[in-house]
């Protein structure tokens, strides 16, 4: 079985199975009592936070661990948000953030804050200008990631962190899948990570605020952990996870050429050897590992269930992997196709083999899938009988709307338009892609009984 779903979770780094081990039998005392184990313990938890901040280029007494990432980036905008909030309750976000970063905004805006989410190109990338357009006087925190989770593309984080700096605004920078590889570069004023992303346990996460930045804890007192994460600190995870990002970091500037090299492999290879195929994300400012492509008339969850037969684990951003059957809003703020999608994080270490047989596979799964769907196999070109045709397809969920419409859009003529009905929020991203792909003009969407009408005409 061929593992590529690192940036969900990487396996367990041998240093950080050894780590864990070891402290176990000396981490188990309170850090905060004086007696033989306590002090035991503290020395291996400072030990482990001086390892962490000199891996992240803070202070030790700036990081803070946390139960998770996720509890890291709550504590973190709630507390920088509490800390400015004379300043106002303006808050700025990325239209491609992590999860947890998003359904933070949500509550803060539902509790009355304001929140402005700054949109991405079809790469995924902001543009420091539109960060800059969105600062205002009453903005009291601004938020990047380093690089997406979901495709890979690295933000710019620095030019942000200036304008933010000069503007007087604390960033807060989620650097869960790029702190394995790297520093975070710029002049951030708070930082997050999770362990398990590098290749240390779960359960582990990074809170970093730097010295003079306004940040108020919320919740009940706790004074473990500068009072930012309230609770016993689990020293041995965390000790296994400060002792395998410094291995990973020994390692990353090998493995990021090599890795690299597989997944442009990837990038290159995919759209050559499976046909109608959008590869998506930066194709130069992108993390190592992570390659990410969508799949015309494919059921994202049946891909991933064959692919997982044929000995790969691999991840997706497509509705239809998800209970909600609404695309991932990573794909949907980029505006590229979501069907099909398919993210492969390949972990250090991953085999050159493993890769050339996923490419040696993938062809014959997709095409096993979309000929299960009906997919069309190309346009047909015959004679056009009406200028105008509907496809109702309501009740029917991606990729079902889209490979209606292929199928019928050889049937009129050039100029002529089909209207398809759906009622599926994914018909509303992979339509005007499929046109794009395609070589057809999308119209536009118009109300309906039922759903929604996407207009196409054809072109060619």
């Amino acid at each position: 079985m061929s593992y590529f779903d690192a940036a969900s979770a990487a396996p367990l780094h041998p240093v950080a199975r050894q780590a864990l081990q070891a402290s176990l039998d000396e981490g188990w005392a309170d850090p905060a009592r004086l007696y033989r184990e306590g002090r035991r313990a503290r020395l291996l938890l400072d030990a482990a936070r001086e390892a962490a901040a000199d891996a992240v280029g803070c202070r030790p007494d700036e990081l803070a661990f946390t139960a998770s990432g996720t509890h890291a980036v709550h504590a973190g905008i709630e507390g920088a948000l509490a800390g400015r909030r004379r300043v106002g309750s303006h808050l700025i976000v990325s239209a491609v953030e992590h999860s947890s970063v998003l359904h933070s905004a949500d509550a803060h805006e539902a509790s009355g804050g304001a929140v402005t989410r700054v949109r991405v190109d079809r790469a995924g990338r902001v543009s420091p200008s539109s960060c800059a357009a969105a600062l205002r006087p009453d903005t009291a925190l601004a938020c990047l990631q380093s690089a997406n989770h979901e495709v890979g593309t690295e933000q710019p984080v620095a030019e942000v962190a200036q304008m933010c700096r000069e503007a007087g605004v604390p960033l807060l920078v989620d650097a869960a899948q790029s702190l394995g590889w790297g520093r975070v570069e710029g002049d951030w004023s708070l930082l997050t990570a999770s362990a398990h992303k590098w290749g240390g346990p779960s359960g582990v996460g990074l809170l970093v605020v730097r010295k003079g930045v306004r940040f108020a804890p919320q919740g009940p007192a706790d004074e473990r952990e500068s009072g930012r994460a309230a609770g016993f600190e689990n020293i041995p995870a965390i000790v296994a996870a400060a002792a395998s990002l410094r291995a990973v970091r020994a390692e990353a500037a090998v493995e990021a050429v090599r890795l690299r090299e597989l997944t442009e492999r990837i990038r290159a290879r995919v759209p050559a050897l499976v046909p109608d195929v959008e590869v998506v994300g930066d194709a130069v400012r992108r993390l190592p590992g992570i390659v990410t492509f969508s799949c015309l008339y494919v059921d994202g969850e049946t891909l991933l269930h064959e692919l997982d037969r044929a000995g790969f684990s691999v991840s997706s951003g497509s509705s239809c992997t998800s209970s909600t059957l609404t695309p991932s809003h990573v794909l949907k703020a980029m505006g590229v196709l979501s069907e099909g999608n398919v993210r492969v994080s390949l972990p250090p270490g991953t085999p050159q083999e493993d890769v050339e047989r996923f490419l040696s596979v993938l062809p014959g799964v997709v095409s096993g899938v979309r000929e299960k769907l009906g997919a069309p196999t190309a346009v047909t070109k015959v004679p056009a009988s009406v200028d105008a045709l509907v496809v109702d397809a309501l009740g029917r969920r991606c990729p079902i709307p889209v490979i209606e419409l292929a199928k019928v859009i050889g049937d009129v003529p050039v100029g002529g338009t089909v209207r398809v009905l759906s009622d599926d929020e994914a018909a509303r991203l992979d339509i005007p892609a499929w046109c794009e792909m395609r070589g057809q003009e999308y119209v536009g969407e118009e109300p309906s009984d039922h759903g929604s009408a996407y207009v196409v005409r054809r072109l060619s």
